[in-house]
């Protein structure tokens, strides 16, 4: 046997014995499916197990690099020490692996999903989400959410819109993460097929609060999809005391007694309570006592710190701003003003087929892919007044 043979005939060998040891429940490597057909005749041989292929190609994609300038909850506060988006994505990864080595699940289908969650957020976070989606909408074209424009940079925006090949399991699980919604049990949808995958990614852009509908065909989608929430509950607590806005007091006492009072204990307990009510299980559960801690702590993080009277003032300027960048931009491409700049210069960097993208979603694609500062600067720039010298220069 030659030595490339023995190498692949052992790469085969040692990712069949893996599948053999994960749960009975977890998604094995040998079932992994990509979306996109290949044109290659032959496959080229690669070390790498399959899910492990799509980490590397999260990894090294411009929207995750893009990460380190977005904010997660507290857009306009300067503190070095506020929660930045990248942080949040590998806060997620640390969290879920934790649950999949628990539950002996596919811990690289996790940390694909992961890493990939929120590759497709709008600058500022969700203020910048919705409204994109609310200039979309006025439009009267659809709908914008960060899930499914994170499936929709990963397979049409990346690589100048070649994009990757990314597996269907990972797809979905980006798709399906929402860490909006919160619940005691998370039970995969095991039947989903391509053709249903592309049928929820197509009705998130067309039907309002589609993606509220939809859920992980895998049970690791459905750890990612907690793992969100778990990695937020606490670090936006102790963001929000960090900035003034709450104090340790106002935590519920419902709260405090069964997950603690700061996010080490919060992730431990949670985690924990997970874990053990989901063994052996083809579903996760939360123990009613964690749930309803839970539960009330959600409610709490939404009233107390996201709909603060602060951040809604702050908010408010963001979702104009954000709005007016649209509008801008909406024109800027239809006009094809500064070809060689801005909007003009990334549709005239991509493949053919993308220029035939509706204009509304070519406009959402380049703002969604701004990060904080560059949107902040790129508006300074476009609305507000120029210093000059005792002269104006030339342009």
């Amino acid at each position: 046997m030659k030595k490339e043979d023995r190498i692949i005939h052992d790469s085969l060998r040692e990712t069949k014995l893996a599948d053999e040891r994960l749960s009975p429940y977890a998604t094995k490597n040998s079932e992994c499916v990509k979306v996109k057909k290949t044109t290659k005749k032959v496959k080229e041989f690669d070390i790498r197990w399959p899910f492990e292929e799509d980490i590397d190609r999260v990894l090294y994609s411009k929207s995750y690099s893009r990460y380190v300038d977005k904010t997660q909850a507290l857009s306009f506060f300067s503190n070095i020490h506020i929660t930045k988006r990248s942080l949040h994505v590998q806060w997620v990864s640390r969290i879920a692996r934790q649950i999949g080595r628990g539950l002996n699940l596919n811990l690289d289908l996790i940390e694909a999903i992961a890493l990939g969650h929120d590759l497709g957020h709008a600058p500022y976070g969700h203020v910048g989400e919705k409204a994109i989606n609310d200039c979309l909408v006025e439009r009267q074209f659809g709908y914008f959410t960060h899930n499914a424009n994170s499936v929709r940079n990963l397979l049409f925006i990346e690589r100048n819109g070649i994009g990757y090949n990314v597996s269907l399991q990972v797809l979905d699980g980006i798709l399906c993460h929402n860490g909006e919604i919160l619940s005691r049990i998370y039970k995969p949808d095991r039947h989903k097929t391509i053709e249903q995958f592309w049928h929820e990614y197509e009705s998130c852009w067309k039907e309002k609060d589609y993606s509220l509908k939809i859920s992980p065909m895998t049970l690791e989608g459905c750890v990612v999809r907690i793992s969100d929430v778990i990695s937020y509950v606490g670090k936006d607590i102790e963001d929000a005391i960090k900035v003034g806005i709450i104090t340790l007091d106002d935590l519920p006492k419902e709260v405090v007694d069964v997950l603690g009072s700061n996010n080490k204990s919060m992730i431990n307990r949670l985690i924990g309570d997970l874990v053990i009510h989901s063994y052996h299980k083809p579903y996760l559960e939360f123990s009613k006592e964690v749930y309803h801690a839970l539960a009330i702590l959600f409610q709490f993080i939404s009233t107390h710190i996201h709909h603060h009277p602060t951040l809604m003032k702050e908010n408010e300027k963001l979702t104009r701003m954000v709005k007016e960048l649209y509008d801008v931009l909406y024109d800027d491409l239809s006009t094809q003003y500064q070809p060689q700049k801005g909007i003009c210069a990334h549709v005239s960097k991509m493949i053919e087929t993308y220029k035939e993208t509706p204009l509304e979603l070519i406009v959402s694609d380049y703002l969604s892919g701004m990060t904080d500062s560059y949107a902040l600067r790129f508006y300074e720039e476009r609305f507000l007044p120029k210093q000059h010298g005792e002269m104006i220069e030339d342009y």
